[in-house]
């Protein structure tokens, strides 16, 4: 995956925005973070992962997910977008998706 592919992929979902972070290319939701590329160009940025489902991310598949010690007190885990693909992070995506969109979007997108 690249970032344009996360990029594609979310545009789907309603009050995704392009935006920076960090210097970087982002994808916002209201103003809020949902994912960011990493300094390195290859790994994307995942806030909202809780740390004991980072770790089991991280223990599972260590080649896709990872952590620094910078993100280590943080719920965030980074994804290798070079190994990653869709189905690995789609799901993250979309949960913080559903966690900054507003509820009316989410039922509204639901229905549908």
């Amino acid at each position: 995956m690249t970032f344009d592919d996360v990029r594609r992929l979310t545009s789907a979902w309603p009050e995704v925005e392009d935006g920076a972070s960090y210097g970087t290319p982002a994808l916002k939701v209201r103003k809020k973070l949902l994912a960011r590329l990493k300094e390195d160009r290859d790994s994307l940025v995942v806030p909202g992962v809780p740390a004991d489902e980072r770790d089991m991310l991280v223990a599972s598949q260590p080649e896709i997910f990872y952590f620094t010690d910078h993100y280590r007190d943080y719920p965030t885990v980074l994804i290798r977008l070079s190994k990653a693909k869709r189905a690995s992070v789609e799901p993250l995506l979309r949960r913080r998706w559903r966690e900054l969109a507003s509820k009316a979007t989410v039922r509204t997108f639901d229905a549908r």
